[in-house]
């Protein structure tokens, strides 16, 4: 049986989706003669990344002590482009139940620009996430939480150990159940990193 695979990141290069504040990205590649080699300069949450719970709980958890178990597995993809901005929590009812791992296909697929008016969480929305046991929870907005937020949906979800992924690419990503691996640079003591997040799924499923 082949497998079917997709790649749910976002090329992380100059130009890619920067939420207002951070760093924009830059990159500078020197030729050595006999080798090249290329200087980075990001934010840890430059690109496709996972928010660490020291993100916002400041605290010692940062993002290469997430436990494996939590960014490889069984996942759902849901399609939530007729939700519009805000994703609330009669729009996951019936949805989430049974599923460790929850990515979110809103209308920002393939956005190549930002925009404060991007599709995220509720807090109550966010509740019944922690509620259903889920531990990873991806966007592919430029953040879970609404550019008006006061921080209470990232708390909520941080704070109940759920892993957070956003500025994904789902753009090619039907709806339905996948195994995902989202691997973030192990990145000591800081409070995310961008990461690398695949799909699969068997073809006959």
């Amino acid at each position: 049986m082949s497998v079917k695979w997709f790649d749910a990141t976002r090329d992380l290069a100059p130009g890619v989706v920067v939420y207002p504040g951070d760093f924009i990205p830059r990159f500078c590649q020197e030729d050595r003669g006999r080798y090249l080699l290329s200087e980075l300069c990001m934010s840890s949450h430059s690109g496709t990344h996972i928010d660490a719970p020291s993100h916002y709980l400041k605290d010692e958890r940062s993002v290469e002590k997430i436990p494996p178990g939590q960014l490889i597995g069984k996942c759902r993809v849901l399609d939530m482009r007729d939700s519009g901005s805000e994703i609330g929590a009669r729009d996951l009812e019936g949805r989430i139940e049974g599923a460790e791992r929850v990515l979110l296909k809103t209308e920002f697929s393939g956005k190549k620009e930002f925009s404060s008016d991007y599709p995220a969480l509720t807090p109550e929305a966010a509740r019944m996430i922690t509620g259903n046991g889920v531990v990873m929870v991806g966007i592919d907005s430029p953040s879970i939480e609404s550019f008006s937020g006061t921080g209470e949906v990232h708390l909520e979800l941080l704070s109940h150990g759920v892993v957070v992924v956003e500025l994904l690419d789902l753009d090619a990503v039907p709806e339905g159940d996948y195994t995902v691996a989202a691997l973030p640079l192990k990145l000591s003591g800081l409070d995310g990193a961008p990461c690398r997040v695949m799909l699969w799924k068997d073809e006959g499923e």
